[in-house]
């Protein structure tokens, strides 16, 4: 079940990153590119990028790839830094 705690935390995260991006005009239109677009507008939010990239490369892995198992260690600090992430993007929004 951890893998789903994965999946989702990067939903989560990724739809926060979509308020900003919506918030500034644009239009999303590939996930690296708004993970791009938030390091270059909001060097702020660089460490959470950081975190979002790899949580998305975790995601690809678990969703397309046969032998990639989350452990508990990445569900956990993923609900951590998620809620950390989505109050930062609240912050900014504001």
């Amino acid at each position: 079940m951890y893998d789903l705690v994965v999946v989702s935390v990067y939903t989560a995260m990724f739809h926060a990153a979509r308020a900003i991006l919506f918030r500034d005009g644009i239009k999303e239109r590939s996930h690296v590119c708004l993970i791009a677009y938030i390091k270059e507008k909001y060097p702020q939010l660089n460490e959470y990028a950081n975190t979002l990239d790899s949580y998305r490369e975790s995601r690809h892995a678990m969703l397309y790839g046969l032998e990639v198992e989350a452990m508990k260690d990445d569900a956990t600090y993923g609900i951590y830094i998620a809620k950390e992430f989505i109050e930062a993007v609240k912050k900014e929004v504001k």
